[in-house]
């Protein structure tokens, strides 16, 4: 018997979900780095935390790209539990933003659970994960 052709070669990104999915987290990734590499250089002294925390989610971002374009069964394993570390960091840097707004003089990506990007960064680990269970792997076949 044959396997489902996503079995083998994971999501696809060549149409609507897929290609949209990889577009967002590409422009999160030069957005996020871009705002990180300015913030570090020229104003790390204002809000160290934020700048560093917004960093890190562009390294993330910048991850789970790449493990999207690279397809294959071990890279969508590996895309998921980068959605699921996203998605957790989204929760904690979100509220602890809300709890504590002392602690951040400045905006991070994720604060307020992504506020200032139109909740994008709350919305879209949640829909990678949907879309990377539901599109691959031998159970979706």
């Amino acid at each position: 018997m044959a396997e489902h052709p996503t079995a083998t070669r994971g999501p696809d990104l060549r149409h609507g979900p897929g290609r949209l999915l990889v577009t967002l987290y590409g422009v999160f990734t030069v957005g996020a780095a871009s705002r990180s590499l300015y913030q570090l250089s020229t104003r790390f002294d204002e809000a160290p935390l934020a700048y560093v925390l917004s960093a890190v989610a562009a390294l993330v971002y910048a991850f789970i790209t790449v493990c999207l374009v690279r397809g294959g069964e071990g890279a969508r394993r590996v895309a998921l539990v980068a959605c699921a570390a996203e998605l957790t960091g989204v929760l904690v840097v979100g509220t602890w933003t809300l709890a504590d707004p002392s602690a951040f003089p400045d905006a991070t990506v994720w604060s307020d659970y992504g506020l200032g990007y139109l909740f994008l960064p709350l919305v879209l680990p949640v829909t990678g994960l949907l879309w990377l269970r539901r599109s691959g792997g031998p159970a979706a076949a």
